[in-house]
């Protein structure tokens, strides 16, 4: 591969492919590091997987990582279809019990009274099992709204409190963050009609990886017209989409220079290229910025070509996530001239929240990257190494830190992908932990960041065993909005299976930015 005026650059890749071999080569690889059989499973942009193999030799490093990476999205993908109908099935019956009466006598009574609500999918009344697990959806308003020396808070008037401090914003972005896990109708209504603010749009798009338009994204501002916010929701990972645990457990990546290694999937994810062909990625990671669309609020058809990639279709483009919400936001920040935007997400939102402003900078886009607000995310899997953290310190900590990484307890994503040498995961950022007594503390690295490990083992189950306790009781601790339905009670039990599943709950972020209260040795340093 060869870079701009004949100077050579070259674009290294891993590709991580479970369907390549079997269990035997698996078996070869783990116990003799056989290198037939891991090039099965392994491919490297020098068609060869020599340098892997020596490092996954050395002692600090963990072939059983990799091994484990196979297995997990081996045994997904075969679970995959049963996986999405059982969600199909379970999320009906969910909407189904909900619509009438919400009890199953209630249920049986319409029946048999011809009155039963049937659900229908798409539509405001249906609610995903994210929804049902957390039903919450009015805001934490208490300080999100500016207020004058003599008059109650007035979004019309006056506008949101832009203060990155302000605990009312992170709720906002984790309240959007949740919300981002239903469909386009379920959003419009709770933006416009319980939170009071101006729903922009919704968009499917398409994912590479998965060949899906499994790539969920919407934009909401805090008012129609000179709004202060522009708040950016990406979905996270769906319980029962198997493509989605697979991104979550691919470690391949892909290293651009300047920028580092970066996460392939998460790459796919946001339309960004195609692991079937690797130099996609060079040719979409290698544009340049283009100027703010015009004053109207119109897309500038001149800046189209430089967008535009050259193997790539408008139409194709339009399809993807990263230029669909790039070309919405010029239009917005043209539109709103005062206005800031934030991105937010949990999981492998919170993954795709961090990646799109990364790739801005990357892009010289430096007329929107002066409106960002923050970055907000929620339970995030690791997206790149630490050059890519390095490259991203200068725009997001100076001269004050915009980014920051909420992480509950055990929760497992966020200790995803593995970070030792064969893989060189990293985070980056601010590290907003809290334990599962909802103290705070702000850390460079959530304790146990690879998650495995005999010392964490018998505390992440006595947790696991309070975590479940405390879910008969959060109601009359915190209040009836803190009760948890059995739903939400069921997970803590698969919590005490694998404790980072149930710790992945939306319910238990905003639980965390509700009544998370700081170390006391935090605040006397203060």
């Amino acid at each position: 591969m060869g870079g701009s005026n004949g100077d050579k650059i070259r674009f290294r890749y891993m590709i991580v492919r479970p369907e390549n071999g079997g269990i035997l080569d698996l078996l070869r690889f783990l116990v003799w590091n056989n290198k037939i059989c891991a090039s099965k499973f392994l491919e490297s942009s020098d068609d060869d997987v020599d340098e892997l193999i020596r490092r996954t030799n050395e002692p600090a490093d963990h072939r059983w990582v990799i091994i484990v990476s196979i297995v997990m999205r081996k045994l997904i993908g075969v679970f995959g279809k049963p996986m999405e109908w059982a969600g199909y099935v379970f999320e009906f019956f969910l909407n189904l019990l909900s619509l009438n009466g919400n009890t199953l006598f209630a249920l049986i009574s319409n029946f048999f009274r011809g009155k039963m609500v049937i659900p229908r999918r798409g539509s405001e009344t249906f609610i995903s099992a994210i929804g049902h697990l957390d039903g919450r959806i009015d805001l934490d308003k208490n300080d999100l709204f500016e207020k004058g020396d003599d008059e109650p808070a007035s979004k019309e008037k006056i506008g949101i409190n832009m203060d990155l401090g302000n605990r009312a914003l992170v709720d906002l972005s984790m309240m959007a963050a949740k919300l981002a896990y239903e469909n386009a109708e379920v959003v419009k209504n709770v933006v416009n009609h319980y939170w009071e603010m101006h729903f922009v749009d919704f968009y499917n798009c398409w994912n590479e990886f998965q060949k899906d338009r499994s790539t969920q994204v919407f934009i909401i501002s805090d008012k129609p017209k000179d709004a202060n916010l522009i708040l950016i929701s990406f979905r996270g990972t769906e319980p029962f989409d198997a493509d989605d645990w697979i991104t979550d457990f691919d470690y391949s990546w892909y290293e651009f220079p300047k920028l580092g290694k970066v996460h392939m999937g998460f790459l796919e994810a946001l339309g960004l290229g195609s692991r079937g062909n690797t130099a996609t990625f060079t040719e979409l990671l290698q544009m340049k910025s283009t100027k703010f669309t015009s004053s109207n609020g119109e897309q500038d058809q001149s800046s189209r070509s430089v967008d535009t990639p050259k193997k790539l279709t408008p139409d194709m483009v339009e399809m993807t996530a990263y230029f669909t919400v790039k070309s919405k936001l010029k239009q917005l920040l043209s539109k709103h001239k005062d206005a800031k935007f934030l991105v937010t997400g949990h999981s492998l939102g919170g993954a795709l929240a961090i990646l799109f402003p990364t790739v801005l900078v990357l892009h010289e886009e430096e007329e929107i990257m002066q409106r960002l607000l923050g970055v907000h995310t929620f339970g995030q899997p690791r997206i790149g190494d630490r050059q890519l953290g390095i490259f991203m310190e200068a725009h997001l900590e100076y001269p004050e830190p915009k980014y920051f990484r909420v992480v509950y307890c055990n929760d497992l994503v966020p200790r995803l992908p593995y970070d030792d040498k064969t893989w060189l995961y990293k985070h980056f950022g601010v590290c907003m932990y809290f334990n599962s007594l909802f103290v705070e503390q702000k850390v460079e690295e959530e304790p146990n960041k690879n998650y495995f490990g005999l010392r964490y083992l018998i505390p992440a189950y006595v947790n696991a065993w309070w975590e479940l306790f405390r879910s008969f009781i959060m109601g009359s601790m915190y209040g009836p909005e803190y009760r948890e339905g059995w739903l939400s009670i069921v997970l803590r039990v698969v919590g005490l299976v694998l404790p980072g599943i149930s710790a992945h709950s939306p319910a238990n972020y905003v639980n965390s930015i509700r009544l998370g209260r700081m170390n006391p040795k935090e605040m006397s340093t203060l």
